[in-house]
């Protein structure tokens, strides 16, 4: 419900479809800020077993949408906040939980590659639960180009590897950063890694080396937010 909200709410959005069970077709319309569309159509089990397949957990909920138009990091970064680089994250869900710590952290927005990257689906925006629809998410051709010019915007690159110095903001100087994240098998390419500013790593005392790259990515913003 919180990602087909945000959707409607979006005034970017094109939408071609929505598709509401009976059970939740009030309540849904309560919640939403804007009208809900008139040609709003009634699904049962069955329609949304069909179209999303008898696995999806839907809350009686799907809307048909455009993908939202790509913005471009030299726009991107003239919303304040922390930025975040994906170095080959593959997986949407992962992308999606990204992006919603991202909205709740206040970042400017998500970079990710051309290639090596999901595209903008349903597991992705069920994932993002909305913020999809907050924070952009910025496609580059070559990461190494990006992060340069993210220095030249003096924002300080930390990429994030359980083998470098603690987090914990000192070395901002009042800055900006952007948090570079690797993939969640290899971890940041050596020239990803070559490029950053300094490697970091979280404060971890227990007994387990990693986190899921979601997880690592909110902790890193939240150890940011709490230097500011």
């Amino acid at each position: 419900m919180h990602a087909a909200q945000a959707v409607l709410e979006n005034p970017k959005r094109t939408v071609l479809r929505v598709l509401l069970s009976a059970e939740v077709h009030e309540e849904f319309a309560r919640r939403l800020s804007v009208t809900l569309p008139p040609d709003a159509e009634r699904a049962d089990r069955a329609q949304f077993s069909a179209l999303l397949g008898s696995e999806a957990v839907h809350q009686g909920v799907a809307i048909l949408v455009e993908p939202l138009e790509a913005m471009d990091l030299e726009d991107a970064l003239e919303r304040p906040g922390p930025v975040l680089v994906l170095d080959q994250v593959t997986d949407p869900r992962n992308v999606g939980a990204i992006l919603r710590s991202a909205a709740a952290f206040g970042a400017a927005c998500v970079v990710m590659q051309d290639r090596h990257a999901p595209d903008e689906s349903a597991a992705l925006a069920k994932a993002a639960s909305g913020a999809l629809e907050v924070v952009p998410l910025v496609r580059v051709v070559n990461l190494s180009r990006c992060i340069d010019t993210l220095k030249q915007h003096d924002i300080w690159t930390i990429g994030l590897d359980a083998g470098g110095s603690r987090l914990d903001g000192s070395s901002l100087g009042g800055r900006r950063a952007a948090l570079v994240l690797g993939s969640e098998g290899d971890g940041l390419r050596r020239l990803t890694r070559e490029g950053c500013d300094e490697i970091s790593g979280l404060y971890m005392p227990g007994t387990m080396e990693s986190l899921n790259v979601s997880i690592a990515a909110a902790i890193g913003l939240y150890e940011l937010a709490r230097r500011e």
